[in-house]
């Protein structure tokens, strides 16, 4: 049963097999007694985390600790995990950092085969459009939709109950990914709170047991009745089991929006670049799309009319690949390659001053080349990215072609809200938007307006009250 709604004999066998099939593959832990200690996340300076690691003896958290389970899907859930740890430690809390995928354990290296097989999918389906078009496509907006492929992850989740016996129950925890919410009820955690990305609801994003909350009211709609989960009308969730809570975003962005969006305006109205911020991300993908959009801006940054800083993430064959395709790049670039301190006082020394041509950057360190987006935003005019998580983050943004159906939702909304383009589906579209934002000022400046609208209406305070509704659980 999910929400009281029965499932098939036949799913849940499958669901049997596929727990079976990864413990025949890695081993079966279930009696393994995991220990966990703590180690300082030192990377990230504005959040002070500490990281859950296996240890000889038994865990002691710190005072008014909330966890973060989370697991690296790209960058998408890192980045949620990092706004929900910004968020608890604004409120008082000490947040600790819980990478399910990080352990030498059957249900994390469930956790990794799995990733490698999405990162995979997501690469090939820019590269071969039947692949998209065929099953890319349908799987992630139709397939990961019906409420029997949750029976098959919820089955697999118990594979992650060994790496919690430390915890105490009652510690207040955050999932930023549905499998970490999922190990944590089947542990017997009691305060959990399932933080669900995306603007479509889709059967693979629940956890019973948890709270679920939702950033945007389409969101909302669809897991309350879990709309188009199954052929025929399903029962709904309960009231006290999906919250909509606004969008996802750390507090050190939030409390910044007003003067962020100030100094955009005054640049805009002082004549100087254009500042495009690109986010490669983690998965590499859409690597057609970015070449285009920094030729075309070439011209531009050569004219002192634009200016581009490229997040490489963790990956440099992207960066090989635009020194192999654009002649020139990387005399012209300057580049913080595995050096986020100097990063760091280079984000710290344009924000009063004028930023001019090439800058990349790229951290083999995850939290680094994660949260090099985030230092980057505040002093950015405009955000290019994929229609991921950082649609609902306070930056003016210009929509690139979405990766798996369900993303098409988001770049609809973020266009709808105010603060964003349309989505942008090809090189030629996404180029002609670039022009649009370099000759008419106007645009830029709306989106700015809007921003500072929407946090008045605290629609930027979803990680806060994720936040809240773990500690009162």
């Amino acid at each position: 049963m999910i929400f009281g709604n029965p499932i098939d004999r036949k799913t849940i066998k499958k669901a049997q097999k596929s727990k079976e099939k990864f413990i025949r593959r890695f081993g079966d832990d279930t009696q393994t007694v995991y220990h966990l200690g703590l180690e300082p996340i030192s990377q990230i300076r504005e959040i002070r985390m500490q990281n859950l690691v296996h240890a000889k003896d038994p865990l002691r958290l710190p005072g008014k600790p909330l966890i973060v389970g989370n697991i690296r899907m790209g960058f998408g859930h890192y980045r949620i995990a990092l706004a929900i740890a910004s968020c608890a430690q604004a409120l008082g809390f000490s947040p600790v950092w819980f990478d399910l995928a990080s352990f030498d354990a059957t249900g994390s290296k469930m956790i990794r085969a799995q990733n490698d097989l999405y990162s995979m999918g997501s690469r090939l389906s820019q590269k071969v459009g039947l692949f998209n078009k065929l099953y890319w496509e349908p799987l992630n907006s139709e397939g990961f939709r019906k409420i029997t492929y949750n029976a098959q992850d919820q089955k697999n989740a118990e594979l992650l109950v060994p790496l919690f016996g430390d915890i105490p129950k009652d510690t207040p925890y955050v999932g930023t990914h549905v499998w970490p919410s999922q190990g944590a009820v089947h542990a017997g955690l009691t305060q959990v709170v399932n933080a669900i990305p995306d603007n479509w609801p889709m059967g693979l994003h629940l956890a019973e047991g948890s709270i679920h909350t939702v950033q945007t009211p389409f969101a909302y709609m669809g897991y309350k009745k879990l709309n188009g989960m199954a052929k025929e009308p399903l029962k709904p969730m309960p009231d006290d089991a999906l919250y909509r809570v606004g969008h996802y975003v750390d507090h050190e962005l939030v409390a910044g929006v007003e003067d962020d969006c100030a100094r955009r305006k005054a640049r805009l109205t002082d004549g100087e670049p254009v500042r495009f911020l690109m986010t490669v991300g983690g998965a590499g993908a859409g690597a057609d799309l970015y070449l285009a959009m920094t030729q075309h801006l070439l011209p531009y940054i050569n004219a002192g009319q634009a200016s581009l800083m490229i997040n490489f993430g963790d990956h440099l064959d992207m960066w090989e690949l635009f020194r192999k395709k654009i002649p020139g790049f990387e005399e012209n670039c300057q580049t913080f390659f595995d050096d986020y301190e100097g990063l760091c006082k280079w984000s710290a020394m344009i924000k009063n001053q004028t930023c001019r041509g090439v800058t990349a950057f790229c951290h083999h360190d995850i939290f680094e080349a994660v949260y090099s987006t985030n230092l980057l935003m505040p002093h950015c005019d405009v955000l290019v990215t994929k229609p991921s998580e950082l649609t609902f983050y306070p930056v003016p943004k210009l929509m690139m072609r979405h990766i798996g159906g369900h993303e098409a939702y988001g770049a609809r909304y973020a266009c709808e809200l105010g603060d964003a383009t349309a989505e942008c589906m090809t090189a030629d579209e996404l180029c002609e938007m670039i022009d649009t934002l370099l000759t008419d000022k106007s645009v830029l400046r709306s989106m700015c307006a809007r921003i500072v609208e929407l946090k008045n209406e605290h629609v930027y305070d979803g990680g806060y009250e994720v936040v809240k509704l773990a500690a009162k659980a």
